[in-house]
């Protein structure tokens, strides 16, 4: 096994246990969060926060260097640019997020449970997954 799928398979044990640890995989918890007009529960936001501050300051650090810790290229996005796409994207992402209570993250995480839903959310993110590619397949040509 090389060092960067090692290197990326413990970033994604650590993201996995982080999720766990601050209650991120409880739908019920995100649900709470997205619900300002009843029992409001913040704490996703402080999970937010608390992560965007860790991450800040090693993100300032890797876009001003040509290359990643282990050699490869550095491939940050480079596009700022809001279109019909991001938009559209974004819009679902978010309904899907409101409707279930979770995201990509937990979703994988949340399949070593016993939580049938996960197995529903990822099998319909990967059927997202594919109509997207089968859609950009047929704009492209």
């Amino acid at each position: 096994m090389t060092m960067r799928k090692v290197t990326a398979f413990i970033a994604g044990l650590l993201f996995g246990l982080g999720l766990l640890l601050s209650g991120m995989t409880n739908p019920t918890k995100v649900l709470s969060f997205l619900d300002l007009a009843g029992q409001w529960d913040p704490s996703l936001a402080l999970v937010m926060f608390g992560a965007i501050g860790a991450a800040w300051w090693p993100f300032h650090w890797a876009i001003k260097q040509p290359n990643a810790l282990l050699g490869a290229s550095m491939q940050l996005p480079t596009r700022r640019d809001i279109d019909r796409r991001l938009i559209g994207g974004s819009l679902l992402f978010g309904i899907g997020w409101g409707i279930a209570g979770i995201c990509p993250g937990p979703g994988l995480t949340l399949l070593l449970t016993p939580h049938w839903q996960a197995w529903v959310f990822v099998l319909a993110m990967l059927a997202g997954m594919l109509l997207c590619q089968w859609l950009e397949a047929r704009r492209t040509h």
